[in-house]
């Protein structure tokens, strides 16, 4: 019965978070970019808070753990639903999806670099390189219809951004005491906070009133940001890091699928391939080996 339900808490999860690229490409069809990034944080904080609050929990107190919380809602939050805005009006969703699986990826890149991680195994040296090695199949620099240009690389800024956030929310807020419905609530109140600073910026122009865009819209703030970002908080917390990794290789796989079979997005082969380097990397950097040939650098 618990892996039975263990199973179904990924299933759900990989759902909605694969989803997430659908319900971005159909709120652009009505909201700009910074609209959509300020509608999806504060629909998701109203959900929380208010879960929060009618689960008699508290909203998380003191100076110092708030601003903990507000460098998490920043990098986790504020800046990846940004940039993921921004370079959906270029890229396809399914596209986005498969790049967002690299955020493992940067992670453990990001480790070595740090000193984080004392020692690349050559497995997860090669799955490095093989994740990376799809990404270039993906952008294909060398042919002018590739996935080059600025909206590609601001969803690859949305992944690195993605692995500074999980990296800080899991060594500083993560198991410090405090429930995680309360630190998933204040951490999108506070990107919510972030956000409406750039509204001035292309985010006070008229709406369109297109139901369908509208529905997405509400769809990706209550369920592909609120829900999914507290399960997310919830997986990290009591399930391991082992859920987690499971769900990011089944999150390119929704969001191709989606798009192409709702929003008829080719899938071209190259593309295709692409994804499935990358998640044989991501596999592989997961991978335990036993020798040690990379060392890496202290920051």
């Amino acid at each position: 019965m618990g892996v039975t339900r263990a199973s179904a808490r990924v299933a759900v999860l990989a759902l909605l978070w694969g989803s997430t690229f659908l319900w971005i490409k159909l709120s652009l069809t009505v909201l700009t970019p910074v609209q959509v990034t300020f509608a999806r944080c504060l629909l998701g904080a109203a959900v929380l808070t208010a879960a929060c609050l009618g689960t008699g929990r508290r909203l998380p107190r003191g100076a110092a753990l708030w601003g903990r919380i507000l460098i998490a809602a920043f990098f986790c939050n504020a800046l990846p639903f940004a940039l993921f805005s921004l370079g959906e009006q270029t890229v396809d969703s399914g596209v986005a999806g498969v790049l967002n699986a690299t955020t493992p990826l940067w992670s453990l890149l990001l480790g070595a670099a740090l000193g984080a991680e004392p020692a690349l195994r050559r497995a997860r040296l090669g799955g490095l390189l093989l994740g990376f090695g799809g990404v270039v199949l993906i952008f294909a620099p060398w042919q002018r219809t590739g996935q080059v240009g600025w909206g590609a690389l601001a969803i690859v800024g949305a992944a690195v951004s993605y692995a500074v956030g999980f990296a800080y929310m899991g060594r500083r807020l993560v198991g410090k005491g405090v429930a995680t419905i309360s630190l998933s609530a204040a951490q999108l109140l506070a990107a919510t906070a972030l956000t409406a600073l750039t509204l001035p910026v292309g985010g006070l122009t008229p709406v369109h009133p297109e139901a369908k865009g509208l529905i997405a819209m509400v769809v990706l703030g209550v369920l592909a940001t609120g829900v999914t970002f507290h399960l997310t908080y919830r997986m990290i917390a009591h399930e391991g890091a082992t859920n987690a990794a499971t769900v990011s290789y089944l999150l390119p796989v929704v969001s191709v699928a989606l798009g192409a079979v709702l929003l008829a997005e080719p899938v071209s082969a190259r593309v295709a391939l692409g994804m499935v380097v990358v998640l044989g990397g991501v596999a592989l950097t997961r991978w335990k080996g036993t020798v040690v040939v990379v060392k890496g650098a202290v920051g």
